[in-house]
């Protein structure tokens, strides 16, 4: 199929699935432009859980042109919170996946399309970089307050914030597991917000989390600063 695809002389992507069985990370991006890592997902948020987990084992195989696809998106159809589906959302935008709506766009509430439509989460997904974001801390005596991380083009890193747990509870990003150096002063952006947090952090960020939600952020190194100017 690539090689016939090929001939066309047409940009086409090539989407390839056989559910993640053969290890497709290992050898796919020789002949395809995305591959699925896990069986189908559903609108449940212990498989938004599990297929986050299994495709972040493959997260050093994707980049450019080759991308691990966790499955389509399941924002909007009903089996979720709002929060939920914007950790979902998050998660899927920070891990370079293909977003592929998966809800009815002829019926969507206005919360589907916030969280569908925001820009911000989604430049983070289509940066040029191209690097997947992955888990990088977890915290917590269950070990369900997450961090993930990943760099992005301008010396910026996109970092999420991801309570799985049943509880509200703080989580913090710390320097060294986000890939800053300890002592370089951040200004931080909520991409869910669409503000930049006050001040600047060193060293570390902690913010308070609701249960099954999701902080988006971008830090950005201070010398940028006037660059963003006062967004």
């Amino acid at each position: 199929m690539a090689v016939a695809l090929n001939k066309t002389n047409r940009p086409i992507y090539f989407s390839i699935c056989e559910w993640g069985q053969n290890d497709p990370a290992k050898w796919a991006g020789e002949i395809g432009n995305s591959w699925r890592t896990t069986d189908d997902i559903k609108d449940k948020w212990q498989s938004i859980v599990t297929i986050a987990d299994i495709n972040n084992q493959w997260a050093a195989y994707a980049g450019p042109g080759a991308w691990n696809d966790p499955d389509m998106l399941e924002v909007g159809n009903g089996g979720m919170t709002f929060n939920e589906y914007r950790a979902h959302f998050s998660i899927w935008c920070l891990m370079k996946a293909p977003l592929l709506i998966g809800c009815d766009v002829r019926n969507m509430t206005s919360e589907t399309f916030e969280i569908l439509s925001n820009v911000e989460a989604i430049a983070v997904n289509q940066d040029i970089l191209g690097v997947q974001g992955s888990k990088v801390s977890k915290q917590g005596s269950g070990e369900c307050l997450e961090v993930w991380a990943g760099p992005l083009s301008g010396s910026r890193v996109a970092v999420a914030l991801w309570n799985r747990c049943s509880y509200g509870n703080n989580i913090t990003a710390s320097w060294g597991d986000v890939g800053i150096v300890s002592d370089s002063p951040m200004i931080v952006r909520d991409l869910w917000e669409h503000r930049f947090l006050s001040g600047s952090f060193i060293g570390n960020l902690t913010m308070y989390v609701e249960s099954h939600d999701c902080k988006l952020l971008i830090f950005i190194p201070e010398e940028q600063k006037l660059y963003y100017g006062e967004q």
